[in-house]
């Protein structure tokens, strides 16, 4: 699905904090940041992996990612044991901007406490709903500094 210029897939799960969740393999579950996130950040320059073999908690932090505005602490949407983290993101970390809900993952877990903490995960319908409200905010902002600026330029 798609709200305003945001990707939504219907197949994975997500936090209010832009990061997917999707089962892979087994048990295992893939994470990465949302369309959303990627596009607030712009352009991801660097990758920090956190320690594979680790256990997270849910809503910890997981690892980071550089992008030209900041660097941003990856949450876990999910409790459970890092396996491991995406390779590819050392060479070439902007794949997160070109496809995050594919090539752009970024590490993959064994969670431990699943039943429990799925229902705490947003549907793509909530998320969409989550996103379509802050894409308004955001929308406003720029409106009221876009007219404020033009204001000054009329009084100067």
């Amino acid at each position: 699905m798609k709200v305003g210029k945001y990707a939504v897939p219907e197949d994975y799960h997500y936090i209010k904090e832009h990061e997917w969740a999707k089962k892979e393999n087994g048990d295992n579950w893939k994470i990465g940041i949302t369309d959303y996130a990627q596009k607030a950040l712009r352009e991801i320059t660097y990758f920090y992996p956190g320690k594979r073999g680790s256990e997270v908690k849910r809503m910890e932090t997981i690892c980071k990612i550089e992008s030209q505005k900041c660097v941003s602490e990856i949450l876990s949407p999910l409790s459970g044991m890092v396996l491991r983290f995406n390779n590819g993101l050392f060479d070439t970390p902007e794949i997160i901007n070109s496809d995050p809900y594919g090539k752009g993952w970024i590490v993959i877990i064994r969670p431990s406490n699943l039943e429990k903490e799925q229902k705490g995960l947003l549907t793509p319908e909530l998320y969409a709903k989550h996103i379509s409200k802050l894409a308004k905010t955001d929308e406003t902002l720029l409106i009221h500094r876009w007219r404020k600026g033009t204001e000054k330029e009329a009084t100067e």
